[in-house]
């Protein structure tokens, strides 16, 4: 491949978010993942993944897990790239966290659409209008984002996070406004709530759930707390993407009916392959499944491309990254004892 046909694809990395290369020829099957293998050998890379992630590239991880769970192994990780697949913002936190660490996400157009509709602006306006409150920001945002805010959460310790927080201090929360209509309900803390929400887990519908139940009457309904207030209220158990795994993985029940993102379903299947798992369904009767586009913008060939050429690189200027570090060290300290 000629110098001139790489740089072509490097200057439509803000476009495309890939590196597309048309001449290439890429491994295929086995042969593509003993190559990614290489790499990350080769480059003392670490693959980071999310469990919304396709199937293949979860199973060729270093590491799996949810927002909190990756965020500590990137913070501990001695690896000089990593190498994240998930969505923009987890690849951003992992280089938040790693200043000197090269950070490659393989399409920087996984996007959110949590962090798309929360600007650091928009917060700062809010806290001017609550000058004594105090900012508590899903990590599902940009880094601008997570710059004005007092401290990170995730679904995993946001319940810890809250009630941690001084009582006498009124709480605003962004961007998700059913996790933070959840949380106000577990922990009895008035919040002031940035209206947001996941366009995935706004899909469920509850009709159709409802069905699923009373065709099911032997199935649990398990759901994430990004889900709307009627389909958590049909739900047996609610919790984060990893709670919902050591759920299922743990319960007696052999039926559940899960109402998060189908990528988890594949790491569920492997923890409790005897167990009957069915996605929840949404308001389109012509998909029976809730699936994130953006995390599924990843795959194995952009994965390799990523790694073999380093690119797309995620790059934070240092002022921005030093306010955004602060919010996320206040989190990780304060959620040491949840697993």
């Amino acid at each position: 491949m000629s110098t001139e046909t790489l740089e072509k694809a490097k200057s439509t990395i803000p476009v495309k978010g890939f590196l597309d290369i048309k001449d290439l020829v890429i491994p295929q099957g086995e042969e593509l993942v003993k190559a990614i293998l290489k790499l990350k050998e080769e480059k003392n890379a670490v693959i980071l993944a999310h469990y919304y992630q396709p199937g293949e590239i979860q199973d060729i991880a270093d590491f799996l897990g949810d927002s909190l769970q990756l965020a500590r192994q990137a913070k501990d990780t001695n690896a000089d790239m990593i190498v994240f697949c998930g969505v923009h913002f987890m690849a951003e936190a992992a280089k938040i966290l790693n200043p000197t660490k090269k950070v490659v996400l393989p399409d920087t157009m996984a996007g959110c659409s949590l962090a798309d509709g929360c600007s650091g602006e928009g917060l700062r306006k809010m806290r001017e209008q609550h000058p004594n409150a105090l900012v508590a920001t899903y990590i599902n945002c940009n880094a601008e984002t997570k710059a004005e805010s007092d401290i990170i959460v995730t679904s995993s310790n946001a319940e810890t996070v809250i009630e941690a927080l001084p009582k006498d201090r009124p709480i605003i929360f962004a961007p998700d406004k059913n996790l933070g209509r959840y949380l106000s309900q577990k922990t009895g803390r008035d919040m002031i709530l940035w209206d947001g929400s996941c366009i995935v887990h706004e899909a469920f519908s509850m009709e159709r759930i409802a069905k699923q139940l009373a065709d099911n009457p032997d199935a649990k309904l398990i759901a994430h707390p990004e889900s709307e207030e009627a389909v958590l209220k049909l739900a047996h158990f609610i919790g984060s993407t990893s709670a919902l795994l050591n759920y299922v993985e743990q319960d007696d029940c052999q039926k559940f009916i899960i109402a998060t993102e189908e990528g988890i379903l594949h790491e569920m299947r492997k923890r409790a392959p005897h167990k009957e798992l069915i996605p929840a369904l949404v308001f389109d009767e012509s998909c029976n499944c809730s699936e994130c586009f953006y995390m599924k913008r990843n795959t194995m060939e952009k994965l390799y491309l990523c790694m073999k050429y380093e690119l797309p690189e995620i790059l934070i200027e240092e002022e921005l990254r030093l306010k955004a570090l602060k919010p996320i060290e206040a989190m990780l300290d304060l959620s040491k004892t949840i697993k």
